[in-house]
Parts: structure tokens; C-alpha cells; sequence
């Protein structure tokens, strides 16, 4: 007849002493704040940390009767970190990111320095040449927005 209970074994009764855990935790403990562990958990928080972790922001366009609205997703950057260049028929969205990290020690002399840099780029088509100078962007609660006019050419009527 079968058990659904496992076999028993006498030396499963042993009893585990706080102290034997509690090393346990230290040995860990130690594992994860020394290199390369660190490095590597750190590196994971600042992946995760990143207003663009995979690479790219998104971007809309929308085409009106009027005008193209092109909106870019930028949670979390600062205007001046924003530069929009104007091309014959493309526009192009940079985010650069610089972040620069020292640390000193009590005789305020530099033991420790890290200089990151990013840079993210979206360059957008249009069907049409750009007329820069009625180009009007505006940049709200990490929304970027930016309005192109549509600029048509007289039509002419063709006669008989």
C-alpha cells in the first residue's frame, strides 16, 4: 500500500541552533556587498533607474488637416537636456543625459570619481519640406510636443 506521506528518517529530527542561521546571513551578507556582486546589483538599480531603460523613447505623430503634432514621452528629463534640430524633412529629438559622481574622503581629496554619459536620438520623417521657422515646440510634465505646419502650395485649376 502506498503513503502519500514521505518516508521517515530518523535523522530528520535534527534540531537547526539560531546561531547556525545567523552566520548564514552574515556569509551572505558579505557575499552581496563585496565585488563583483555590488557592482553587479548596482549596475541592475541603475539600468532600472534609467528614464529610458531600453534605449528608446517613445514617439507619436499625428497628421491633421493643418498640421503635423509629433509628441515625445520624456519622463523624468529636464528642458535643457532636450535639443530638436530641424532638417529638410525630418525632425530629430536628443536626450543627453551627463551625470558626473565623486566621492571624497574627510581631507576633501578625490578618491573616487565616475563621469556616465547618455544619449538618445529619434529622427522622425515627413512627407514634406519643414519650414523651420513656423516649427513651435513646447515641452510640459515630461511631454515633449511639436507642431509643424503643413504648408501647401497654390492650387491651380486646370482649364479646357
Amino acid at each position: 500500500m502506498m503513503s502519500s506521506m514521505p518516508p521517515s528518517d530518523n535523522n530528520n529530527n535534527k534540531k537547526y541552533k539560531p546561531e547556525q542561521f545567523r552566520d548564514f546571513f552574515r556569509t551572505m551578507n558579505d557575499f552581496i556587498h563585496e565585488k563583483p556582486v555590488k557592482g553587479f546589483l548596482q549596475s541592475i538599480d541603475e539600468f532600472f533607474n534609467s528614464p529610458f531603460p531600453s534605449g528608446a523613447f517613445p514617439v507619436e505623430v499625428q497628421e491633421t488637416e493643418d498640421e503635423y503634432i509629433i509628441t515625445a514621452e520624456l519622463p523624468g528629463v529636464k528642458k535643457e537636456q532636450i535639443r530638436l534640430n530641424i532638417l529638410p524633412n525630418h525632425v530629430s529629438i536628443s536626450v543627453e543625459n551627463k551625470e558626473m559622481e565623486s566621492k571624497e574622503d574627510l581631507n576633501n581629496h578625490f578618491f573616487q570619481k565616475r563621469v556616465s554619459q547618455q544619449r538618445l536620438s529619434r529622427t522622425i520623417p515627413l512627407p514634406m519640406t519643414i519650414n523651420e521657422k513656423l516649427v513651435k515646440a513646447s515641452y510640459r510634465d515630461g511631454l515633449l510636443t511639436i507642431r509643424i505646419p503643413q504648408v501647401r502650395g497654390k492650387t491651380i485649376n486646370i482649364e479646357d
